[in-house]
């Protein structure tokens, strides 16, 4: 198996390396990943997205290729990097934010920060709405066996990727060996930490910063759609009937025999249906 990462652009930004790929032309949409992810949870979204837009895929700080921040690595932090990034690449208009998971919280916390740079929002089984997360991240907040549960072992790697499908295929060595490229990155352990335990504790994501975030976007009003895997192991489905009641004005779409990555598992009814949202955002389809 070789462990490396996939090929991609890289640039200096705020005197950092961010790894890259933007492909297409038109409004511009932005994919994030989740922690201790990258990019390439988005690759087959971003083929098909780039018909009809220029579609910006990076890692994040400290993720795959990216070098990490000096500062600590929080939503706050996350956010602002990728606006920077957003700067060096010249979006400087409102963009469509599309976030998986940890990503998900990231565009939030962008678009609050932010409202300038955000058109619409694109959740994907996203962090935010609920305290429930798989137990394997809840005890890296148990700091004895956090150094264990990191290391960059094969059978970790495999185990990982199999909690986020539902269907056991997408499990491929390519897949197991681009997160095992990533986990062997030096600062990948620090980071990791760092979101872990500014995200949540050994009982669950915590309350006040969910809280807060919620309340900010809900103030905002912007068109978003929040999507979700009936089989995701590592946020509930449940969480997006929250989801519902906290953004009411979302539109709400579940995808059936699907897990934490619809964007993979079901990428060409994930592009369609958020094609068909930015076109008429009250029509992406029901809860």
């Amino acid at each position: 198996m070789t462990l490396a990462l996939p090929p991609a652009d890289s640039r200096t930004v705020a005197g950092r390396r961010v790894r890259y790929r933007i492909a297409g032309d038109g409004p511009p949409v932005v994919l994030l990943h989740g922690i201790g992810r990258t990019m390439e949870d988005f690759s087959a979204v971003q083929e098909a997205l780039a018909r009809y837009h220029q579609v910006l895929a990076l890692d994040l700080p400290g993720h795959g290729g990216s070098a990490p921040l000096d500062d600590r690595h929080t939503l706050p932090t996350l956010a602002t990097a990728v606006a920077e990034f957003l700067d060096a690449a010249g979006v400087a208009g409102p963009a469509h934010l599309v976030g998986n998971s940890m990503g998900g919280a990231v565009a939030m916390r962008l678009a609050a920060d932010a409202p300038e740079r955000a058109a619409s929002l694109v959740l994907v089984n996203s962090a935010g709405f609920g305290r429930e997360v798989t137990a394997a991240l809840r005890l890296l907040a148990v700091r004895p066996l956090a150094r264990l549960l990191l290391r960059p072992h094969p059978a970790i790697a495999r185990r990982t990727e199999r909690a986020i499908f539902h269907d056991p295929a997408y499990v491929t060595e390519a897949r197991i060996a681009t997160a095992l490229a990533a986990a062997r990155q030096p600062h990948a352990p620090r980071v990791m930490l760092e979101l872990v335990r500014s995200l949540g504790t050994w009982r669950g994501v915590r309350p006040e910063w969910r809280a807060e975030l919620l309340d900010a976007v809900a103030a905002l009003d912007l068109p978003t759609l929040v999507v979700w895997g009936d089989r995701d192991l590592i946020l509930p489905a449940a969480h997006l009937a929250y989801a519902r009641s906290r953004l009411p004005r979302a539109q709400g779409h579940l995808f059936r025999d699907t897990g934490h990555m619809p964007q993979i598992e079901r990428a060409a009814e994930f592009a369609a249906l958020v094609k068909r949202f930015w076109t008429r955002p009250g029509a992406a389809g029901p809860a």
